[in-house]
């Protein structure tokens, strides 16, 4: 995980989805059937305010479901083998490149230009680029559930668009907050990317500073729980213990809490594991989590 410093400071935001930093290869063809799976790909553009989103969805031979993904906070183009990995596990996938990124259109924000990408307005402008990406989804098979999958910084946006788009019916995020973007900087800057930190701070210590730690920057934060009080769907988060990204067990105590009001919320930890969850396992649990509460 590299460290950027910039307006904002977003050290964790340097995942694109469950993938780590990786620029996944991309069909050229409009459509193509991939033999060996039985998967169709085809190239698609869909329109979001005011700009044209390029991707691709994977069709595979019998969906069970369908799943939008949703990107972290880098420069992300599609991603092609996580939604393969996916459509092999029987889920129609739509991938897009991110606005301002690849063949997308729009003005990418982020650190690495010095714009703050966590601001309520970008990750408001996020969230609808998800849900037209939604509606497309469903034009394509009006028939199957369709879910919303993401990381990292999709822990902001996936609960905006869930609660805009009714037709979201659930939602899988990795390694992604339910604390305040403001709350997560603190945090950050607490654990200063430190690998050995867990080694020497408890969850106690992670606790006091992310809650009273004097913010750094002041602009106007954005609570998903806000969003999340307002969504009755399904969803699964899963987390790394030995994440310095991520206050997980911060984000678990929140999660319990709103799981006792009644909400379908679930959670997943591995201890073996940091931020980076794209592991086989998260992976596993994730795609049998998607199938069991479609069917």
């Amino acid at each position: 995980m590299k460290l950027i410093s910039s307006l904002i400071v977003l050290l964790f935001f340097t995942t694109g989805c469950v993938t780590n930093n990786e620029h996944l290869s991309r069909t050229s063809n409009q459509e193509k059937l991939r033999a060996e799976d039985s998967i169709l790909v085809k190239d698609i553009v869909f329109e979001s305010e005011g700009v044209k989103l390029s991707g691709n969805i994977f069709i595979p031979k019998y969906p069970q479901a369908a799943v939008v993904l949703v990107h972290g906070s880098d420069p992300v183009p599609r991603m092609t083998e996580l939604a393969e990995l996916l459509a092999k596990n029987d889920l129609l996938v739509l991938t897009y490149d991110k606005r301002g990124v690849g063949e997308s259109g729009g003005v990418y924000v982020g650190p690495q230009v010095g714009t703050n990408n966590i601001s309520i307005d970008n990750l408001t402008l996020l969230a609808k680029d998800a849900s037209a990406a939604i509606n497309v989804i469903h034009q394509n098979n009006k028939e199957l559930s369709i879910g919303l999958v993401g990381a990292s910084q999709a822990g902001w946006i996936i609960p905006i668009a869930a609660v805009e788009n009714p037709l979201v019916e659930f939602m899988v995020l990795f390694s992604s907050p339910t604390i305040t973007t403001l709350e997560q900087l603190r945090f950050q800057f607490y654990t200063n990317g430190r690998e050995d930190f867990w080694e020497n701070h408890t969850d106690k210590d992670a606790l006091e500073h992310t809650k009273n730690d004097p913010d750094r920057y002041q602009f106007k934060a954005t609570d998903p729980k806000d969003f999340l009080n307002d969504l009755s769907i399904p969803g699964l988060w899963l987390f790394g213990e030995k994440d310095i990204q991520v206050p997980v067990k911060m984000c678990m105590e929140e999660l319990n809490v709103l799981k006792a009001t009644g909400k379908p919320f679930e959670y997943v930890l591995f201890p073996s594991l940091g931020h980076n969850t794209n592991k086989t396992e998260p992976l596993d649990v994730a795609t049998h989590w998607i199938k069991q509460k479609v069917n």
